[in-house]
């Protein structure tokens, strides 16, 4: 690399000059932890560079090294980077660094005469033998029982070519059908479910509605497909099934979420119990043999998905709270809650091995990945590695593959006014608030400029908070550190407030001038989150109370708690522009999906706004009132109703019930519809603030072990 170049086996790699520079320092000290810091200063020493110029350089060096695996630099999460491999110099040059420049610093030994020591030195030289051989046999034996099933290096082949985006792939038991959405999102989308016959069969479209969908399971014989879709009102959570011929889907189960079957006329499933508790549960076809397996200690806890062992004694759970949590396993005699297994990240899919021997899962740490664990008591292993990510997992009935989703998604703000829409930012990654899919865009008081939530090196990276000028359209970060979960900017633009999710640790609550005139403050550290400044110079906050939340207040120092309201309350989503109203999930006594409220600060009585679950906002000055009423899909961009507010007042004259409908929304006086779904209201309706989203994933074969 002196010479400007760089040369595999002979063969002269084409690189850039930066990229040369950053490998050149991180081989010259290869095993040492090197911080981004030092890389800029050492590379860019007199020029004022961003991290991303950094991560562009890295991604380079990687595709030349063909090291999307890590294998050779390895990145330390927030810290920076370590050149992981041995490194040789030729005959004649001088030698690089070792790891370890401290050898010579070592405390002074006293050299001891040589004949006095020998007996003693043979004794303790046979011990060690005898130690080092134990040792041997052991790590041998540990190997052995937890040795790969799968090669070193994995073969991909690929079995969708669709220019979009697929995801969430479920196997028929014969291995010859997979079926699929063909959606950007695996969990509640309102796109379709395809079905395609394996290696090289053309997909099939087999449903077309706007139903929000999730979940698929073949039915036993492989006739029918089981999908799950949650729908306003009683009993929300059901569960269809749709022949793989096509046809019009039927109901097969109400109250039913993430359904397979055990056996020919045994089903698994989720249901909910009170409000939005949801557990596992047994049961026959006709809901006869029904039994309780297991349900999450938390009210708010929904465990979604399971999935049974081959020898259905257990079960691999998903769960989320609000936040989709690491993988349970539980036993299916329903002896006992179970204990968290897998990687310790966002469980969102998982698999057995046909023996019962292995656990496969989908999860996010520092990125969507997969990873397998023997069962019953292994330690997790990453099994993919690279920018690409995986979603979803579906066993080969022989298992010695499995089929993914793999691909790619890029996200950025994008502006929507009189002269169209247009991007705002062009680095990074936009990041939601921490409960999917709240937005973290938010325009100021003034509308003068945009907060949101932007990752900046890759999406496994930590949220920064940013602020961008409409006018000059320049952007800034104000905010760095841990990660941000939740965020809320005063009324005057002097301070915000956030919530940041330390690893082992409860939620903690941070406030912090935006002016940078003092450090951030840290207000609360007991499991708050959802801050909010209120009307009186006090924090709204979620506060969780056994296994319940309630909407909380308290002082800027963190003192003088107390409950806002009595009843209890799902996640807090927005506040008001005079911040006397808080809009928030409620959950409801009748197994439904509960529904969107506001709640007065001041009379604690809330108002209904929709059934379930829908996207309200505010116009930065409070004169227009925005209600998302049709999900954005594939095909659509989807509806969201602009509502005039009187004056005096923040909440329009709604109906009784709330709006449950389109034609509840535009029967409201001055209201209309605007094709946009998720959106930060600007200063009027003809601007908005949206987070752009564009995946691109197709279906692969992993090959897990030779055949």
């Amino acid at each position: 690399m002196d010479g400007g170049f760089l040369r595999r086996q002979g063969k002269e790699l084409a690189l850039q000059p930066k990229p040369l520079a950053v490998l050149t320092y991180l081989v010259e000290h290869h095993g040492r932890l090197v911080t981004k810091a030092a890389l800029i200063e050492a590379v860019w020493p007199d020029t004022a560079v961003t991290d991303n110029s950094l991560a562009r350089c890295l991604l380079e060096i990687r595709r030349t090294l063909s090291d999307d695996s890590q294998r050779m630099i390895r990145t330390v999460a927030r810290r920076g980077y370590v050149f992981a491999v041995p490194v040789t110099t030729a005959v004649g040059e001088p030698p690089l660094p070792a790891a370890d420049d401290s050898a010579e610093s070592g405390p002074l030994v006293t050299r001891l005469d040589p004949a006095a020591t020998k007996p003693v030195r043979r004794y303790f030289v046979a011990l060690a033998t005898l130690a080092f051989l134990a040792i041997s046999i052991g790590a041998m034996l540990v190997w052995w029982r937890n040795r790969p099933l799968y090669p070193k290096s994995l073969t991909y082949t690929q079995i969708t070519n669709f220019t979009d985006s697929v995801t969430a792939p479920a196997l028929s038991p014969d291995g010859r059908m997979v079926a699929f959405l063909r959606s950007d999102d695996w969990f509640l989308t309102n796109d379709q479910i395809y079905v395609k016959m394996l290696p090289d069969g053309e997909p099939v479209q087999l449903t077309d509605d706007a139903r929000s969908k999730c979940c698929l399971a073949f039915s036993p014989d492989g006739s029918r497909i089981a999908f799950t879709t949650a729908e306003p009102g009683p009993l929300g959570w059901k569960t269809y099934t749709v022949s793989v011929l096509g046809g019009k889907p039927n109901l097969f189960l109400a109250n039913a979420s993430g359904l397979t079957w055990l056996e020919q006329r045994k089903v698994l499933f989720s249901e909910l119990g009170s409000g939005v508790h949801m557990g596992i549960v047994t049961a026959a076809e006709n809901r006869s043999e029904y039994r309780k397996i297991y349900f999450p200690q938390h009210e708010r806890s929904m465990a979604h998905l399971s999935y049974a062992s081959p020898d259905r004694k257990w079960a691999l759970v998903l769960e989320m709270n609000p936040v989709w949590q690491p993988c349970r396993l539980i036993p299916l005699d329903g002896s006992s809650g179970g204990r968290l297994v897998g990687p310790q990240g966002k469980c969102t899919s998982a698999a057995w091995s046909p023996d019962g021997k292995w656990m496969y899962f989908g999860a996010d740490v520092g990125g969507n990945h997969l990873w397998r664990q023997r069962f019953p008591n292994g330690k997790p292993d990453q099994i993919t590695f690279g920018a690409s990510e995986e979603e979803g997992i579906a066993m080969s009935p022989d298992g010695s593959s499995l089929i993914t989703s793999i691909g790619t998604y890029e996200s950025a703000v994008w502006i929507h006014d009189s002269r169209g829409d247009r991007p705002l930012s062009s680095e990074g990654h936009v990041a939601p608030m921490r409960i999917p899919p709240f937005s973290s865009i938010r325009f100021s008081s003034d509308s003068k400029e945009l907060f949101y939530l932007i990752r900046p090196d890759s999406p496994a990276s930590p949220s920064e908070l940013w602020r961008a000028d409409l006018e000059s359209g320049r952007s800034e970060p104000v905010l760095r550190g841990p990660s941000i979960g939740e965020f809320d900017i005063s009324s005057d633009g002097s301070e915000a407030v956030f919530s940041t999710y330390p690893s082992g640790k409860p939620s903690q609550l941070w406030l912090a001038r935006l002016d940078r005139s003092s450090p951030p403050k840290l207000v609360a550290s007991s499991g708050e989150s959802s801050p909010f400044f209120g009307p009186a110079g006090q924090l709204l906050f979620q506060l969780t109370d056994g296994a319940a939340n309630y909407l909380a207040q308290m002082n800027m120092s963190g003192s003088g708690r107390s409950k806002v309201v009595p009843h209890k309350i799902g996640a807090i989503r927005n506040i008001s522009p005079d911040r006397r109203w808080v809009v928030a999930g409620l959950p409801l006594p009748d197994s439904s999906m509960g529904s969107t409220v506001a709640i007065s600060i001041e009379r604690g009585d809330p108002k209904p706004i929709c059934a379930g679950y829908c996207p309200v906002a505010w116009a930065p000055d409070g004169k227009f009132f925005y209600v998302g009423l049709i999900p954005s899909s594939r095909s659509s961009s989807g509806r969201t109703a602009v509502i005039p507010v009187p004056p005096g007042k923040m909440l329009p004259n709604l109906p009784e019930l709330g709006i449950l409908n389109p034609d509840d929304a535009v029967a409201l006086p001055g209201a209309r519809l605007i094709d946009a779904w998720q959106i930060s209201p600007g200063p009027d309706p003809s601007v908005y603030a949206f987070t752009k989203v564009t995946r691109h994933r197709n279906l692969f074969r992993i090959l897990l072990r030779e055949q």
